[in-house]
This record gives structure tokens, C-alpha cells and sequence, in this order.
């Protein structure tokens, strides 16, 4: 069973996102670049900080011990768990495809900056959470005619869609992470009050 971020009391502002590309870029003596992308798509780095974790479980105040267990089953940067993005986590009557009366699996994706050419940067989606509908030109389908894989993203139909039918969907997702170092600094600035100033994770493909 997958681990699912905890959400917890004294999250901090800010909170740092950034989307990450990785290129590989070769210059020549004349200026001229020849530029490989290593992945087309992005890692996600996440940065949050904690204002204070309690530290009392006899009255039912443990940030810090269930913040620190569940970064201790992740054994560091070993391990992946699941974070809900309170700020992005959620697609509405997103367009993941058009049927050919043959293909039957489907990519979730999401659309970041609609409003831009081409309808935006498309990203896989691959850790979905809750599919709540699927569309075949904006008709919602019975749940039997389909499934969704929660480790892929990949929305199989029982039939393929028809010639042209536009495919879309609602769905909530969460980013499939693992924490970047191996040890962090829990801080005690008070009686049963620690902090943790900086927690970084990033995502990852698998």
C-alpha cells in the first residue's frame, strides 16, 4: 500500500515548487549550440518548511513522532510516497485523447496553461487518485466500460472509443515523490515544540 503524505498543523509559508528539466548542451567554437533534453517532461521539487510539530501524544498532539515515522519508513531517500499538492491536485473535463475505433488505452494527463498554443504543456498523470468520470464527447460513461491504473494513469476501455470521439475525463492526482537527502534537522526551540525548517522532495517516475 502506498504512503500518502501526512497533511499536518505548522506547514509554513512559503512553499517552494519547481518544475525541473534536465538538458545537455554542447557549444561550439562559433556559438552555435546543439542542445539534448534528457527528459521531456518535468521533476517536480517540492521545499516545505514546519513552523512547529507538537510533540505530546498524551493529549493527542504528535506532529513531530508521526512526521518523523513516516519520513523513517520511507528509510530516506530511499523510499516513494504520494503528496496531494493542496495548491494542484485536480483536473476538471480534461482532454486525454481521440478515439480511433481501435486504441483502447488512454494517458491521463493534465493541461498546465490552457490559455497558451496548443492548449498548454500536457503531463502524464501517473499516480491518479479518484477518476470521478470519463467522458466520450462529453457523454459520461458507466464505470463498467472502463478502468483506471493507479500506478500508471492509463484509462483502459472495455471497447476502444469511436472514430473521432473526443476523450476526456475528471480526476484528482497526487505527485509520486521521494525525499532528497537522507537525513534532515528536527529542532527543539521549546518544551514539546519542535521545528523542521527545510523538507525537500522531489518527484519521481517510478
Amino acid at each position: 500500500m502506498a504512503l500518502i503524505f501526512p497533511s499536518l498543523p505548522g506547514l509554513a509559508w512559503n512553499v517552494v515548487k519547481a518544475p525541473t528539466f534536465q538538458t545537455r548542451i554542447q557549444r561550439a567554437v562559433s556559438g552555435r549550440e546543439l542542445r539534448a533534453l534528457d527528459y521531456p517532461y518535468p521533476l517536480w521539487q517540492f521545499t516545505l518548511g514546519f513552523e512547529f510539530l507538537r510533540d505530546n501524544p498524551a493529549a493527542d498532539y504528535d506532529e513531530l513522532r508521526t512526521l518523523l515515522g513516516f519520513y523513517m519508513l520511507c528509510q530516506g531517500a530511499f523510499g516513494t510516497f504520494l503528496f496531494q499538492d493542496p495548491s494542484d491536485y485536480q483536473a476538471t473535463g480534461q482532454a486525454i485523447g481521440t478515439g480511433n475505433a481501435a486504441q483502447t488505452l488512454f494517458q491521463l494527463v493534465r493541461a498546465i496553461g490552457a490559455a497558451l498554443p496548443g492548449g498548454g504543456f500536457a503531463e502524464p498523470i501517473l499516480a491518479p487518485n479518484l477518476v470521478s468520470a470519463v467522458y466520450l464527447n462529453g457523454v459520461v460513461q458507466s464505470p463498467a466500460a472502463y478502468s483506471v491504473d493507479p500506478n500508471t494513469g492509463l484509462v483502459s476501455f472495455t471497447a476502444p472509443p469511436g472514430n473521432g470521439a473526443v476523450v476526456s475525463a475528471d480526476f484528482s492526482f497526487y505527485f509520486r515523490c521521494r525525499f532528497i537527502d537522507d537525513s534532515y534537522d528536527f529542532e527543539n526551540f521549546m518544551y514539546r515544540l519542535w521545528q523542521l525548517k527545510k523538507l525537500t522532495f522531489i518527484s519521481v517516475r517510478s
